[in-house]
């Protein structure tokens, strides 16, 4: 038997559709198990158990697991251009892509600001709540 285009097409179009849905669904995933961390975290909180200092500790958090699951969101639009390389699929994922890209440097950068800041407070035992 032969291997030809149309057979490789045959083979690889339902594994590329299988990994794009796969890839979205764990992006899902992630968010939703991003939301339980911070329920973790902050429900001990709201109920008195543990002091109410404030942190931003929900928000590093959350916006750790929002840029992972980016990551996964990024690569199913790579898989599924993959598939269908129209030139509209391709200006759209260069689009998407540089969207998420930018979003994720953007939240990177904010969340390891965040992070200093919070470690700098714990290190001095203040916060700018206490000096208000």
């Amino acid at each position: 038997m032969a291997f030809t285009t149309a057979a490789a097409e045959e083979v690889l179009l339902p594994l590329a559709q299988a990994t794009t849905l796969l890839l979205e669904g764990l992006s899902v995933l992630t968010v939703l198990s991003g939301l339980l961390a911070i329920s973790r975290d902050a429900l001990p909180r709201l109920r008195g158990r543990l002091p109410q200092r404030p942190s931003n500790r929900a928000r590093l958090t959350f916006g750790s697991w929002l840029a992972l699951a980016l990551e996964f969101q990024l690569g199913a639009d790579i898989v599924a251009t993959t598939v269908s390389p129209s030139p509209t699929h391709l200006i759209q994922l260069g689009v998407v892509a540089l969207i998420r890209t930018f979003l994720n440097i953007f939240l990177g950068r904010e969340i390891e600001a965040e992070r200093r800041l919070e470690e700098e407070q714990d290190r001095r035992g203040t916060w700018a709540e206490d000096r208000a």
